[in-house]
């Protein structure tokens, strides 16, 4: 069973972990698991979920897997529908699905005169942005966020202490440069978070949110790690705003996790959006 910084007692409680195939949420999910809660990973692709169930229930836990869409409300009822044959309750719901885009990217952290002369095959600007790229972007990370909440939390509000995380980003505090659909999208992901923890307020649904600072994972590497593995450009960056002069690794989350979802140490604790970043937002460059 997988190694916490301190234990809670999740016995008894079910949750819904989004994206939960993904490295981050992953981890969410094994981590959940260790403690007791029954554990349904939700994922776009099966396959990923079922790799980390298998996991779960190989160590001990109890665990499903789950093919589901965060972006379509029908998927998400039918994956409710399997929850509560299962495991009876929903007590816990992490949204942890979502992405960025290449298409909701461009080329250049700065947009140079010479940029306004015409289109160029290699460049993308802000003039040429896809529409349909920044439309998914947003819908993966903030709609992808609300329809889960509206799908789960009705249940959850049957439950004793049930709490919503979600997750947010860096981007949600200070936006980077080329990724103008992420990071708007996670910053309505974080305001979001807030609207919601007063809504829910009188059901009794906690609702906070962790904001990752960089993590280096499978899925990045190859954009903050050259093939002998020194770091990219963007990388340097990265680490030289770091104050703790590193990128993050999946169990750097798991205290922050476990505190939000713990009733006795957050029971107070509401609207927040946590950073877990290394001091990245706290520093100003100089």
């Amino acid at each position: 069973m997988k190694q916490l910084p301190f234990n809670i007692d999740l016995k008894g409680k079910t949750a819904v972990i989004t994206g939960g195939g993904g490295v981050l949420c992953s981890g969410f999910s094994k981590t959940i698991a260790a403690c007791g809660a029954n554990t349904a990973v939700l994922d776009l692709k099966l396959e990923a979920a079922q790799k980390v169930a298998d996991e779960i229930n190989a160590e001990g836990g109890n665990a499903v897997a789950i093919a589901a869409n965060v972006l379509s409300k029908e998927s998400l009822e039918e994956a409710k529908t399997k929850i509560l044959e299962k495991f009876g309750t929903i007590d816990i719901l992490i949204n942890g699905a979502g992405g960025n885009n290449p298409k909701g990217t461009t080329t250049k952290e700065y947009l140079f005169p010479e940029d306004l002369e015409g289109a160029k095959e290699d460049i993308t600007t802000f003039f040429e942005l896809d529409p349909d790229g920044i439309e998914f972007v947003f819908n993966l990370n903030f709609i992808g966020t609300l329809l889960p909440t509206q799908v789960f939390a009705r249940e959850m509000a049957k439950s004793e202490h049930p709490v919503i995380i979600n997750i947010s980003s860096m981007n949600a505090f200070r936006p980077l440069t080329k990724i103008p659909a992420y990071s708007a999208a996670k910053a309505a992901v974080s305001n979001f978070t807030m609207w919601l923890a007063v809504h829910f307020s009188k059901i009794g649904i906690r609702v906070n949110a962790i904001a990752p600072g960089f993590f280096a994972t499978a899925q990045n590497h190859s954009l903050l790690f050259n093939e002998d593995g020194s770091l990219t450009p963007r990388s340097d960056k990265i680490i030289s705003h770091t104050p703790m002069g590193r990128f993050g690794v999946p169990e750097d989350l798991d205290g922050t996790l476990l505190w939000l979802l713990s009733d006795k140490a957050s029971g107070f604790v509401n609207g927040v959006v946590v950073p877990v970043d290394g001091g990245f937002a706290a520093y100003s460059g100089v």
